[in-house]
């Protein structure tokens, strides 16, 4: 669906959960949140308080009042911290594969083919709208190394109203990229990024909604030059920066092999750690290594169904929380075989509880246990929503004013559906049926800055 221009003003009624914080869930229980045009909340009037009536006869008035029929809940947008928009027609293919296989196989092919334009178009289009409407209104995206076919993602997201950050992937190195599929130089690959950033800050009301971001695909895909050059350019620029991080054995031991220290010790030498840096997987990150990323205040997107298949280990995910880290979850399309959010929520929690178990039959249970490794759903819930702002350094996932009106309506009466809500349930038993149980089909309205998107 094409979003329409929203209103001056606009106001939800209706149930709402968030989770202000790690392990708290507040709901909001026929609360009226009052939404400005640009999608800032301006006001949250709790069930009972003086302004509520009023402000809901005011709004209603006008034709601005939207509410929410019962059994239906009010979650805020989800947040994706790591997508391959490219790969979107590969999703569910050769998972069997070791990744470097699985990418000089599959995916550098098929990433090639976004030379195309009309290529690119088709599965562009179709991406954007099936995360919306899993309930993705933030997405952090790597393209191609195409710099026409990144802006044309960035076009798209800005037409159909998903926030999002997009980077134009550079990966240089002839060891590891094949021939018709690198960059010819690093001075080029620097060129079309900053040529991508000026790109970005001329959209038209793209403002808040389309952010640049460098994206070095990872360090065993580009050169020395390339890395220091596009490290100059995030501190120049102040650009988000996305990247991989020791992702498996091959590409951690590669680093170590190539450079001589981690890969979270060579992106720091190459200034590529910052608060607007976000690492995906990093589930071979060292004490040390943890302790720059915290310094730095860089985050770390968690894709547990890819590391499944690709990362031959479990993220230490209860570890980095408590360390400090700052962490959201990523669906990592199309290394992981789901485009939801919520799909890979489940997958956390059970990816922590079997760390925290073992998995090892044949050892003992002292032996094979990781003991305070388990997360709960509500933690799950965090890491979709602010922990993925948190991350981003982005004013969304909360119902808070100042923040963005991200939202995503849940249905919890679907007759033919898994999620079975009673009327008896509290807040804490809903939002677990929710994370454990609820369906693309159970969304059904999904808005993006007081713009109805899905």
């Amino acid at each position: 669906m094409t979003p329409s221009t929203p209103p001056a003003e606009r106001a939800f009624l209706g149930t709402f959960l968030h989770a202000p914080r790690r392990g708290a869930l507040e709901c909001l229980e026929n609360a009226l949140i009052v939404v400005a045009a640009d999608g800032t909340i301006t006001a949250v009037h709790l069930q009972g308080s003086p302004q509520i009536h009023a402000e809901t006869a005011r709004l209603r008035s006008t034709g601005d009042l939207v509410t929410l029929p019962p059994n239906h809940y009010v979650l805020p947008g989800l947040v994706d911290l790591h997508v391959h928009a490219p790969q979107w027609p590969q999703l569910g293919t050769a998972l069997d594969l070791p990744l470097e296989e699985w990418l000089q196989t599959f995916t550098f092919p098929l990433e090639s083919r976004y030379a195309d334009l009309a290529f690119a178009a088709q599965n562009y289009e179709s991406l954007v709208e099936n995360l919306l409407a899993n309930g993705t209104t933030t997405a952090l995206y790597f393209g191609t190394i195409h710099l026409g076919a990144t802006q044309l993602l960035a076009d798209i997201c800005l037409r159909r109203c998903q926030r999002a950050l997009i980077g134009r992937v550079a990966m240089d190195h002839p060891e590891q990229c094949p021939d018709f599929y690198r960059d010819g130089s690093a001075a080029l690959a620097e060129r079309e990024t900053r040529e991508f950033i000026e790109y970005v800050g001329s959209l038209p009301g793209g403002a808040g909604l389309i952010y640049p971001v460098i994206t070095p695909r990872f360090i065993p895909a580009c050169t020395d030059e390339l890395l220091q050059r596009l490290g100059k350019l995030a501190r120049d620029s102040g650009c988000h920066v996305q990247t991989h991080c020791s992702e498996s054995d091959w590409q951690h031991q590669h680093v170590l092999d190539r450079c001589g220290r981690t890969d979270t010790a060579a992106l720091d030498a190459f200034g590529l750690l910052s608060r607007r840096t976000v690492l995906a997987h990093g589930n071979f990150i060292d004490a040390a290594d943890t302790g720059v990323i915290v310094e730095r205040g860089a985050g770390i997107a968690h894709c547990p169904l890819s590391n499944v298949y690709f990362s031959d280990a479990v993220f230490p995910l209860r570890r980095m929380l408590d360390a400090g880290v700052h962490v959201g979850l990523g669906t990592d399309i199309a290394g992981g075989a789901s485009a939801s959010l919520l799909e890979n929520a489940r997958h956390a929690v059970i990816s922590s509880r079997m760390l925290e178990a073992g998995v090892d039959p044949q050892q003992a249970r002292a032996q094979r246990r990781r003991p305070e490794s388990r997360i709960d759903a509500l933690t799950a819930f965090w890491l979709a929503t602010a922990g993925g702002g948190i991350a981003l350094d982005l004013p969304v996932g909360l119902f808070l004013p100042g923040y963005q009106f991200d939202a995503c309506v849940i249905d919890a009466a679907l007759p033919q559906g898994n999620l079975q809500v009673a009327s008896g349930d509290s807040p804490e038993t809903v939002l677990q049926k929710i994370i454990y149980e609820a369906a693309r089909a159970n969304i059904r309205q999904v808005w993006v800055a007081n713009r109805q998107v899905a």
